[in-house]
């Protein structure tokens, strides 16, 4: 049934708890869920914007926790959404949860409200979190959760929210972060943490290894089926060569997420960003780094900053010279070629462009380097390279595709 957002509270607390869970089929296969992409732009500005104020707000989170405050910003929704189908309950009802590799608690009651089960048990904690654009209070429950008809996850912790902000056109968000980032998101178990969805799949035998491989193929369309995700292992078929790993650094705040080491050449010997600390992020839309390296990227390829987008600009002539962006890490480097690093020319009219415009998807992070947290991967990155967050190892890994050198945009 489902239960109005202003007596959820009260019906959590005394709904009655009958039929228990049904056992989990063991699986112990990697288990695959479709990754879908959509646009969801309300301002020009919208897209540098949101990864801007999300950038903050992981600063934020690491050094004061989940109740650190809100950061501000004129948006309203998400900039671009990656989201899988999920369902919660028995008989479970479906969700579009967003993929969050920057948050670790699962959550929904966005637009689609939580419905209660007989597999709903309430814990009688309250559980809040904010994001860059974005929060969401409610009860946090124990329900069964299928990812797949073969692996139900048994008493997996969802916020049942009863009020959220930032996230029209989705349901909640399935957090893949570390389990850490869970830690102060329950009142009163303030010092408890949460087991990921991830966690819990290995813990209950449903997938061979506490890992996540996942997959984007670049697209210029503005609503597609374009990934992949893959709990407990990786798909062979979406890369190419070996999956080259790093660890997770110790530099703090990028430690608290899949943080790694990481610098960044323009062509030959142009120096972008010296080795430092930053995160893969599937949250975050574009390549953010620290605002000197974000000069320095400016002054390489002639770029100017675009008035109407945010994004930075540059001519056709510019973009015949424009040169590989490298990126190394863990002794191996990562080519972002010139083509890698435009916007797709058939969506510029949705970020306040102008079509055959020529924008980049290198920003500005907001911040000086030095700060521990300097760039941040996002998926204008992960469309090119094969990714894997190896929780046991903590470990990131990457690895080439079929598009890494596509001439997609």
């Amino acid at each position: 049934m489902t239960i109005p957002r202003r007596s959820l509270l009260s019906t959590l607390l005394f709904f009655a708890l009958g039929v228990a869970a049904n056992p989990a089929v063991i699986n112990q296969s990697p288990i695959k869920l479709a990754l879908f992409r959509q646009h969801n732009f309300t301002s020009a500005h919208n897209l540098v914007t949101h990864d801007q104020a999300r950038a903050q707000q992981l600063k934020n989170r690491a050094s004061k926790g989940n109740a650190g405050v809100l950061v501000n910003t004129p948006i309203t929704n998400q900039a671009v959404t990656y989201t899988a189908s999920v369902g919660v309950g028995n008989p479970p009802t479906t969700y579009s949860l967003l993929i969050d590799t920057g948050s670790s608690n699962t959550w929904v009651g966005a637009d689609k409200r939580y419905q209660i089960s007989t597999t709903t048990r309430p814990t009688l904690n309250l559980v809040t979190v904010t994001y860059g654009s974005g929060s969401f209070k409610g009860l946090e429950v124990t329900d069964s959760l299928t990812i797949s008809p073969n692996a139900v996850i048994k008493s997996q912790s969802i916020g049942a929210a009863f009020t959220s902000q930032g996230f029209n056109g989705v349901d909640g968000i399935l957090g893949i972060g570390p389990v850490d980032l869970t830690e102060d998101t329950l009142f009163p178990a303030t010092s408890a943490t949460v087991s990921t969805v991830t966690d819990n799949l290995f813990s209950q035998g449903l997938i061979p290894a506490n890992q996540v491989g996942i997959y984007f193929a670049p697209t210029t369309q503005q609503s597609v089926q374009n990934g992949e995700l893959t709990y407990g292992g990786t798909d062979s078929t979406k890369y190419t060569g070996t999956i080259s790993y790093t660890p997770v650094t110790s530099t703090s705040p990028a430690s608290n997420y899949w943080g790694i080491n990481q610098s960044i050449r323009y062509g030959s010997s142009t120096n972008i960003l010296s080795t430092t600390a930053g995160i893969v992020d599937t949250g975050t839309t574009l390549i953010l780094i620290a605002s000197d390296a974000f000069s320095r990227y400016m002054s390489a390829t002639g770029a100017v900053p675009d008035s109407n987008t945010g994004l930075l600009r540059i001519t056709t002539a510019q973009y015949a010279n424009l040169q590989s962006l490298y990126f190394t890490t863990g002794g191996v480097t990562y080519t972002l070629t010139a083509n890698a690093q435009l916007f797709p020319r058939s969506l510029n009219t949705l970020i306040g462009g102008t079509a055959g415009k020529i924008y980049l998807i290198v920003a500005n992070l907001g911040s000086p380097s030095g700060q521990g947290l300097d760039f941040i991967n996002g998926y204008a990155f992960l469309e090119r390279f094969y990714s894997v967050f190896d929780t046991t190892n903590k470990r990131v890994g990457f690895a080439t595709t079929a598009y890494t050198t596509a001439t997609t945009n």
